[in-house]
């Protein structure tokens, strides 16, 4: 599997206003791999799916296929074949006819159909089939049926958008056995389409983590649970625990309350997240332990118990054979090698706006008064106007200005009228002692929120930012330094 089947160079997808929902995508897909595109709804993994199948084109980039762009083919020209969540199987015609159809477009000799027919439902596990309909068979065998029809066509790739959506969790869970064993025999390459980890973990040879359009982490299954990129991938990717977290020299880090010792490359004074699985964090009945917790929830999950410890703000997860009483004090530590760190993401959020003349700043979600002494400590205000040093009035309406606040120096309100700016939730991270929130307004201005308090995805909440904390930039240069 040396050789690149398909690359997609620097791929960018808009579909309105030309707002991108792809951005510079990159990503090469080797012959014969099993490849899965994972992510949360709306992520553009089934966008990417489209433009390799060629219902989709890219508004800028490249999709190679070895070697030779087929962004501008048809799929009728393309040696892609997709199975969709609605398998969109004939219920007109028998399981035979259905399989058969694309080869009779091609006119191909009816021996050679029958004979292709007959073994793509020895590779499905449906041999016997072929005259029973399409509405007597199970969800599992539709699904089934959908991919014999697809691969019977022999393509060089096979697209499966979601397939197993539509499943109960046993028939999935056979299904995803199926699919990696006839991708074994078949050779072919897959590129899979899914919002459900298990499945990717389960499926894949290289899992494809994507948010918000963007290309998050590449990587075995392996590598990508247990080396996340981000906090974004280690908190999609199965169960963790997140702290912020800071360096303290090449060996040791220091995160929720203690110090331990690490294995990274991160220089001193990095300030990082630190990420542990629940199957490296050690509880310890006799309260030995770098951390004191108390046991909040023990919950039995049928190979392990999970266990929640209430330790200072911080609420950590561990995994372990046994359960423990509520309200037990145990010690609580983690074994090094279980200790990943991180780039913390320290952007702060950012937004340019327009002065008015009553020395407001006028943004895309509204308006904020501004702190003159602040941001033009040389001039006077006096009845909301401005004035030089020898009194005469100094004029600033029209004149831009960027405005910044780090996410821990917001809030989060159910009061509409509390907060400077309106949004939806639209995802959460937990670490450890807060909760880190990605707010999208209606004009899909997008906010990063810091919040010890649970809310949920979908909330409409009022984002609170107090005018001191508030750092701005005058990009014009007469005020060039941010003040905060």
């Amino acid at each position: 599997m040396d050789e690149n089947i398909i690359e997609l160079k620097h791929i960018k997808k808009c579909y309105e206003k030309n707002k991108p929902v792809i951005y510079d995508f990159n990503l090469e897909v080797k012959k014969g791999e099993f490849v899965t595109f994972l992510g949360p709804s709306g992520c553009g993994k089934t966008t990417i799916l489209r433009m390799i199948a060629g219902f989709e084109k890219p508004t800028q980039g490249e999709i190679l296929f070895h070697g030779k762009d087929i962004s501008a083919l048809p799929p009728n020209e393309r040696q892609v074949n997709t199975v969709f969540q609605k398998y969109a199987l004939f219920p007109h015609l028998n399981i035979f006819d259905n399989i058969a159809f694309g080869l009779r477009q091609k006119k191909m000799p009816k021996d050679l159909i029958r004979e292709k027919v007959k073994h793509v439902l020895e590779v499905v596990d449906l041999e016997g089939f072929e005259k029973r309909s399409v509405s007597s068979l199970s969800g599992g065998q539709q699904q089934r049926i959908a991919i014999a029809r697809a691969i019977v066509n022999e393509p060089d790739i096979l697209l499966l958008d979601e397939p197993l959506g539509a499943l109960d969790y046993k028939m999935r869970q056979e299904m995803q056995l199926e699919l990696k064993i006839m991708h074994r025999e078949l050779g072919i390459t897959f590129v899979f389409v899914t919002h459900d980890q298990e499945e990717a973990l389960t499926m894949s040879d290289k899992i494809v983590v994507m948010s918000k359009g963007v290309l998050q982490q590449t990587g075995t299954a392996e590598e990508i649970y247990q080396s996340p990129a981000n906090a974004f991938v280690a908190d999609f990717i199965g169960e963790s625990n997140i702290f912020n977290g800071k360096k303290v020299t090449g060996q040791t880090v220091s995160f929720a309350g203690a110090e331990f010792p690490c294995r990274d490359a991160y220089p001193a004074g990095t300030l990082i997240d630190a990420m542990i699985r629940p199957e490296f964090v050690v509880l310890d009945e006799t309260g030995a332990g770098r951390l004191k917790g108390t046991v909040i929830s023990s919950v039995f999950k049928g190979k392990h118990y999970d266990i929640t410890v209430q330790s200072g703000k911080n609420e950590i997860i561990a995994q372990r054979g046994a359960g423990m009483q509520v309200g037990a004090e145990v010690g609580v530590d983690f074994k090094t090698e279980g200790i990943h760190n991180m780039p913390r993401d320290l952007r702060v959020n950012h937004m340019e706006g327009i002065l008015d003349d009553r020395l407001r700043l006028r943004l895309i979600d509204g308006s904020i008064p501004v702190a003159v002494s602040r941001v033009f400590p040389e001039y006077t205000e006096k009845d909301g106007k401005l004035y030089d040093a020898q009194g005469r009035r100094v004029f600033t309406e029209g004149r831009k200005l960027e405005v910044f606040f780090a996410p821990e120096q917001a809030q989060l309100s159910d009061d509409p009228e509390a907060g400077c700016f309106q949004g939806h939730i639209v995802d959460i991270i937990y670490k450890g002692d807060h909760y880190n929130y990605r707010v999208v307004s209606r004009n899909q201005v997008e906010y990063s929120v810091d919040d010890e308090y649970l809310w949920n995805v979908g909330d409409f909440v009022s984002v609170i930012v107090r005018q001191e904390d508030f750092m701005y930039h005058d990009p014009s240069g007469q005020n060039s330094r941010i003040r905060g």
